[in-house]
């Protein structure tokens, strides 16, 4: 062990005359330790918010969406939709008729969106028919399944009408039909096959899904889609390739992409990682600011010693490293078990998922926890770094004590 190393551990461990200046050091290695968990929780926080909201929202979406920039849709589809498949980097796509509706069962109704879909093309590029609390969505895939169409809805909107498996739903669209009394709004009843959760509020309270004939049927669209669909190899390339499907496609339509429709979204989450990151390490600063205190105050108890180690040859220098090496032990110990102590609730939270939120204000039913390497390399090298930095002016001010007039009176 170095000298200037054993002096610090040495100080560190030796009882005080002044009993504050022991209180303080502990209090400083809480501090830091506190700090570094508060820093290592709130950003494993963060980084699962995101994560599981991207997730929610890559799995529930297409990556790519291809629509006609007029209002009438897309007509001649098929041959499109297999011409558009075999592009590079598209990976599947699935045709799409979108419309919003009026859902009702008995008494109670609530506007929803109501996408027209073939099953199989729609599960290469979405997964929100994958998890069914309920029933299933087998009935879809069936041309001819009952005489009363199936439909599908989320978990959110079926409690909301009061809908069960089994049941029997109103669908009522503006899409009217002229007649001598005025528009007249096309009805169709439905019947409940499943109920799907998606964990994304959005889609739970608000989707429904039907077979893509009824759609038109519905919507008084025959063979035509509002939308074509597409999963891509590469989602962070999604602008890039979102132009080359509208340039392929031709003139007339046009692309968005999740990086777009989500932009806000992000951007928001990532300026809420970066102030948490500001406001929680500023107890971190405070922990440094105790750090100063207790070592100013015991440069203050140790001048005679400091005196009689300059008299036997210590230089200035090795003093100066004494409390730098001092604080910087503090901070050591108090960032270690902060580490221990953030990363140990991290890990747990993420295992048990045991704080619960309001899915309809934060889209996700409980707070996930998303530790990562990253984060605790950062937390270690800010505790550190601002620890170092209080630890500068008392151990200058020791490496200035005169040892002549220090020892006078003694």
């Amino acid at each position: 062990m170095r000298f200037e190393l054993f002096i610090a551990a040495r100080y560190l461990r030796a009882k005080r005359r002044q009993a504050v200046v022991g209180v303080i050091t502990a209090i400083s290695v809480v501090g830091v330790a506190v700090g570094v968990a508060s820093l290592i929780i709130a950003l494993s926080i963060t980084t699962g918010m995101r994560r599981d909201l991207q997730g929610s929202l890559l799995s529930s979406t297409a990556d790519v969406d291809l629509t006609r920039t007029m209002s009438d849709g897309i007509q001649n589809w098929e041959p499109l939709l297999a011409r558009l498949r075999e592009l590079p980097h598209v990976t599947a796509a699935a045709p799409g008729l979108y419309d919003p509706v009026l859902i009702s069962h008995g008494v109670r109704g609530t506007g929803a969106m109501l996408k027209g879909i073939v099953p199989k093309d729609e599960r290469t590029v979405s997964n929100l028919l994958s998890d069914f609390t309920h029933g299933s969505g087998v009935a879809l895939s069936d041309p001819e399944s009952s005489a009363t169409p199936p439909i599908v809805l989320g978990s959110d909107l079926a409690d909301t009408i009061g809908a069960s498996v089994g049941d029997t739903v109103l669908v009522t669209s503006p899409q009217g039909d002229l007649t001598p009394y005025g528009l007249v709004p096309r009805y169709q009843r439905f019947q409940v096959a499943g109920i799907f959760h998606s964990g994304f509020y959005q889609y739970d309270s608000s989707f429904g899904f039907i077979r893509l004939k009824d759609a038109q049927a519905l919507f008084g669209e025959p063979d035509v889609i509002s939308i074509i669909s597409f999963k891509i190899d590469n989602l962070y390339q999604a602008p890039a390739i979102g132009q080359q499907i509208e340039k392929a496609a031709g003139k007339g339509f046009s692309t968005t992409n999740w990086m777009e429709q989500n932009r806000q979204l992000f951007a928001a989450l990532q300026e809420e990682q970066v102030v948490t990151f500001i406001i929680i390490g500023l107890i971190v600063c405070v922990a440094a600011l105790n750090i100063l205190i207790a070592l100013t105050m015991m440069v203050m108890e140790k001048t005679k010693d400091i005196a009689v180690l300059m008299s036997m040859g210590v230089e200035p220098g090795q003093v100066r490293r004494i409390f730098l090496l001092q604080g910087l032990l503090i901070s050591v110990i108090g960032t270690f078990f902060g580490l221990i102590l953030g990363y140990a609730i991290s890990l747990l939270g993420q295992h048990y998922h045991f704080i619960h939120l309001n899915a309809q204000v934060y889209s996700i039913d409980y707070l996930p926890f998303a530790p990562r390497i990253l984060d605790g390399v950062a937390v270690a090298a800010l505790s550190l770094g601002v620890s170092l930095i209080a630890t500068l002016y008392p151990s200058s001010s020791a490496a200035r004590v005169l040892p002549a007039e220090a020892l006078r009176y003694e």
